[in-house]
């Protein structure tokens, strides 16, 4: 940790104790979106795939497979607007974009 902190603060053009400070707290805030933004991707990537398969191949177990995996992402995307690490409108764009993915594919299964 020590290690990461100095070199972290060599890097930096910080001068004053506050700036470093600052400088810290943007590289931990940096680094968490970049997780958060990371997980949403991941989740969204399964749920595609799981919609993919449930349109090749249309199952109650794979229409429920796929409606938990976007459950999940949803649960994510939101998470991360309200951490403000996604923009509400970028947030939205989102689950609206997987939610028209899966809704012709369940219409036509009724």
């Amino acid at each position: 940790m020590y290690i990461i902190l100095l070199v972290f603060l060599e890097l930096t053009v910080a001068n004053t104790k506050s700036a470093l400070k600052r400088a810290q707290i943007a590289e931990r805030n940096r680094l968490r979106n970049k997780a958060y933004k990371s997980a949403v991707k991941t989740l969204m990537k399964k749920y595609l795939s799981a919609a993919d398969v449930y349109a090749a191949n249309p199952t109650p177990e794979l229409e429920q497979e796929a409606l938990s995996r976007l459950s999940e992402t949803y649960s994510k995307i939101d998470k991360a607007v309200k951490r403000g690490v996604l923009h509400p409108n970028n947030g939205a764009r989102k689950k609206s974009r997987l939610a028209r993915k899966l809704k012709p594919l369940t219409q036509k299964a009724q």
